[in-house]
């Protein structure tokens, strides 16, 4: 069962030990095959990269990534991000911050400037990806994901990472340019079909 966290939930203060994390992937409720392979290989990570959730962790580092989906559990907001060029879901570094619900949370409240978000505990898939931003080296990024659900009525305000927000349902994915790479649809799959039964509960 999902539960619904507000900002101000104690389960969502910063934490500085990897341990905090080990638990948010060990709890994560996943059902796809690829998923789970990413989790197992972020795990695997922390065993030769201790500072994994800082972003000096040249090789890879802990992201935490929001799928926010509307009242409705209807739609969710994507964004096109300006440093990659790609749509993704709102997202962002640890830096630090081994609470991965809390540093999803946090960017999810940043890039779309939607107050009153509420977080579903525990993660719904996990992801690893290799990242080319401008200036840097390749790296993985190492994204444990979350259901955010917006209120009703929610005004949405892109902050200056991203190009463009655009409320979509899973049919209107492939209207997207450029086009969503295969694990943000697993996600958007998964994420709706959880927030519709969310908001009919």
């Amino acid at each position: 069962m999902l539960e619904l966290l507000t900002a101000e939930d104690p389960r969502l203060e910063p934490a500085d030990f990897l341990g905090a994390a080990v638990h948010q992937l060990q709890m994560a409720d996943l059902v796809d095959a690829a998923a789970l392979e990413h989790r197992d290989t972020v795990l695997d990570f922390f065993l030769d990269h201790p500072d994994a959730a800082e972003r000096t962790c040249v090789s890879g580092h802990l992201t935490g990534s929001a799928l926010v989906v509307n009242a409705a559990g209807t739609k969710t907001l994507l964004m096109l991000h300006r440093k990659l060029g790609r749509w993704f879901q709102p997202g962002g570094h640890a830096d630090g911050n081994a609470n991965l619900a809390a540093v999803a949370l946090r960017e999810a409240s940043e890039e779309t400037g939607i107050t009153g978000l509420r977080i579903a505990l525990p993660a719904i898939d996990v992801d690893v990806h290799v990242v080319e931003p401008p200036n840097e080296i390749p790296h993985l990024h190492l994204d444990t994901r979350f259901l955010v659900m917006a209120p009703a009525r929610a005004l949405e305000h892109a902050n200056e990472e991203s190009l463009a927000l655009r409320w979509l349902d899973e049919a209107a994915l492939g209207s997207l340019e450029p086009p969503v790479d295969e694990s943000t649809r697993r996600l958007v799959r998964r994420g709706l079909a959880l927030a519709a039964q969310l908001a009919a509960s």
